[in-house]
């Protein structure tokens, strides 16, 4: 049976997809799509077709929760290799320059590595996901097309060092970051390899972790082919997301209704406001007594 001759499900929650290499983010949200036999679905934090690892994809009336989950931390997994800079900053791009790299030793690596920790200023890749005059960027370099895009303030906190390795004329070079939302991994490549006047790119790039989601929670394709989706609910992310309070059904009902409810609380610019069950009733700004809602995902006598 196709699915377009099932019933489309109603189904809301979150879904951890360790994203395989070769699809774009937006494969993966049409794939969750048909196997949850559901019609919204999207994801927070794009990755590249190059690119692995942990995709949050968001679906039903957890779509609109996504924009809270996209600016969370990040951590990947990389491999730099020095000495060939590309047009596209990882190994699918053209040559732009090759010069041999076997001079550098890790000390100097480490210690031009070391620079790029705490709050940077960083010029995106060319190929990001950024638009530019409406347009994404990788769409217009990918059309031979010259791109410059602003520097933009990012945080790494962190450059864990694994192994420097000389391969031939080049030097690979492993490593984990812990960064803000927002940092380019390739472009720490490309500026690393600038710094040490030899050019550099990425060759692989996994994404380890994305805000309170690992990779060890994430499930590959095709296990969710095969064993079904495995949602997480709605309540369980918000309330890791934003303080909670909890209300009885009468005051979910006048949260369906757009109304401003009574309940002591500690005061918070936004809350998740759970029901009993527990699930989500709606997001809310509370100064301790009144609680306004902002967005309502209840629609009746249970929240979601």
């Amino acid at each position: 049976m196709t699915q377009n001759s099932q019933t489309v499900k109603e189904i809301h929650g979150f879904v951890i997809v360790d994203k395989p290499v070769g699809m774009t983010s937006h494969d993966v949200v049409h794939q969750v799509r048909k196997i949850a036999n559901t019609k919204k679905v999207g994801h927070a934090g794009t990755l590249d077709p190059d690119a692995t690892g942990v995709l949050v994809v968001g679906l039903g009336k957890a779509t609109r929760l996504l924009t809270f989950i996209v600016g969370d931390n990040k951590t990947y997994q990389a491999t730099i290799r020095l000495g060939k800079a590309t047009t596209t900053d990882d190994a699918q791009g053209e040559t732009v320059s090759e010069t041999s790299s076997e001079h550098l030793n890790e000390d100097e690596i480490k210690n031009a590595i070391e620079t790029f920790i705490g709050d940077i200023q960083q010029v995106p890749s060319s190929v990001s996901a950024i638009k530019v005059d409406g347009k994404r960027a990788y769409d217009l370099v990918r059309k031979g097309e010259s791109v410059e895009l602003t520097p933009r303030a990012v945080h790494i906190s962190a450059i864990d060092i694994h192994e420097i390795n000389k391969i031939d004329k080049y030097v690979d070079v492993q490593i984990t970051v812990h960064c803000s939302s927002g940092t380019y991994i390739r472009a720490i490549a490309r500026d690393l390899g600038n710094k040490l006047n030899v050019g550099g790119h990425i060759t692989n790039l996994r994404r380890l972790q994305s805000g309170r989601w690992s990779i060890s929670q994430a499930q590959s394709l095709e296990n969710l082919k095969s064993a079904g989706i495995s949602i997480i609910s709605m309540a369980e992310v918000a309330t890791a997301i934003f303080p909670s309070v909890e209300v009885g059904m009468i005051e979910v009902q006048d949260f369906v209704h757009g109304r401003s409810v009574r309940v002591p609380h500690t005061p918070a610019e936004t809350l998740a406001v759970i029901d009993k069950t527990p699930s989500l009733v709606a997001l809310a700004e509370g100064d301790g007594m009144m609680l306004k809602p902002h967005v309502v995902f209840a629609t009746g006598s249970v929240g979601v």
